[in-house]
């Protein structure tokens, strides 16, 4: 399933799949793989993202 509210969050911070990419330590392909559903990434990641975008776990992963 894809992942519009990561999406959103980090179009709403104006920040670029590279930008957010090279905040948390992956690849921009990463990211896009992420928000089109097509990879689930660790809670580390989750994490990393989370803190990135000032958002909960909640709020970007769980329904």
């Amino acid at each position: 399933m894809k992942n519009l509210r990561l999406k959103a969050a980090r179009a709403a911070m104006d920040l670029s799949q590279q930008q957010l990419a090279d905040a948390v330590g992956v690849s921009r392909q990463t990211i896009n793989a992420i928000e089109k559903g097509d990879y689930n990434p660790t809670i580390k990641l989750c994490v990393a993202i989370c803190r990135t975008l000032g958002k909960t776990l909640d709020e970007l992963f769980w329904e």
